[in-house]
């Protein structure tokens, strides 16, 4: 903060230490908000229309929080850039140092999905565009195509708007998605062609294609961690019945009770209101100690101690009443984050 005290020590100036407190309670996006704001209108719509419709919605928000910054956090925000900017010696190797560094940071699906974002000559146009659009208009656009090209389009989606996707499309045809998402693996040239062509109507592409990684059983679970409850119970009953095999590999890769220990503090006391104790003893009784110290720890020390003695006075129990224990208290947790009332994390943006 040596920048924002310099400013406001000078002679007439606010206090140094409001500047201060005032710089160091804005975010990384904030503080990237404020750079775009000092580079103007033409300059910082350049650079956004590089970013993804999620960076644009974040940092959108970010530009209107910081607009009535006073004009002493503004400069200490500017000087904090070329600050750092001056400690850089080497801005990189170009086009192959960028993907070596992204393959290593997040492996090689993600990074080549990242790149065909960034790299125009790589872009698949249609499949971008599709990522700012609605859920309703996605659904209407594919909900007659063949069901290969729904898994496809649901997998390039962010797991969120898949399964917004997913709600608005015909019951029947749900099913039939999901299993095809989860036998994805790649997708060859001639595929990404029939769905370029498909889509043409809509958008129009010349891009060079290749073969891309997505879809699979993790993300047809990830998808269904974000469905609500009454549509996930609906669809993998009719997956079952087709597909029993598949269903349970899902089943398996979904939110789970070890999950639970990624919860926050609130979530799970909010969850300890609805679940009767006798219930949550069972269950954790055979959990591993990450979620037991999570619940735990959520207790008073007084109740903490009764629920440990009475827990560890039972006898053993048999595995199979453990896990629908805890198969009951996760369906009560997919209950309350589908009403708003707490947040299983990995599970999306169901809290705010």
């Amino acid at each position: 903060m040596a920048e924002a005290m310099a400013l406001a020590t000078a002679p007439g100036g606010p206090d140094p230490e409001q500047v201060a407190a005032e710089v160091a309670a804005l975010s990384n996006t904030q503080r990237a908000a404020v750079m775009l704001m000092l580079l103007g209108e033409e300059e910082a719509a350049s650079v956004i229309r590089h970013l993804a419709p999620k960076e644009v919605q974040h940092l959108s928000s970010a530009m209107l929080s910081v607009a009535d910054l006073s004009q002493e956090a503004v400069s200490a925000v500017l000087d904090g850039f070329i600050a750092t900017i001056k400690k850089q010696t080497n801005i990189g190797g170009g086009i192959d140092y960028l993907e070596n560094v992204l393959r290593a940071a997040i492996g090689e699906d993600k990074a080549s999905s990242v790149l065909s974002r960034i790299m125009p000559a790589s872009a698949n146009r249609g499949l971008e565009v599709l990522q700012w659009m609605d859920a309703r208009s996605i659904a209407e656009m594919i909900a007659a195509e063949h069901p290969q090209i729904i898994a496809i389009v649901l997998s390039f989606l962010d797991y969120d708007v898949a399964a917004d996707v997913m709600r608005f499309l015909p019951e029947t045809l749900r099913p039939e998605a999901l299993s095809r998402v989860a036998s994805l693996e790649t997708i060859q040239p001639t595929a990404m062609a029939e769905l370029e062509a498909i889509m043409k109507q809509q958008f129009s592409s010349n891009s060079s294609l290749k073969s891309s990684s997505v879809g699979g059983v993790k993300a047809a679970a990830k998808i269904m961690n974000y469905v609500k409850t009454d549509i996930e119970q609906s669809m993998m009953k009719r997956l079952g019945e087709k597909d029993a095999d598949l269903a349970q590999r899902i089943q398996d890769n979904m939110f789970a009770f070890e999950n639970l220990s990624g919860c926050d503090n609130r979530s799970i006391q909010t969850l300890m209101r609805n679940v009767p104790s006798e219930q949550l003893m069972v269950a954790l009784k055979g959990a591993d100690d990450l979620v037991k110290d999570k619940f735990l720890s959520n207790m008073s020390a007084r109740a903490r101690d009764m629920f440990v003695d009475e827990m560890e006075g039972r006898g053993p129990l048999r595995l199979s009443e453990v896990e629908e224990a805890q198969k009951q208290i996760l369906r009560t947790a997919r209950r309350l984050s589908d009403a708003g009332e707490m947040m299983l994390s990995g599970r999306g943006a169901d809290y705010v």
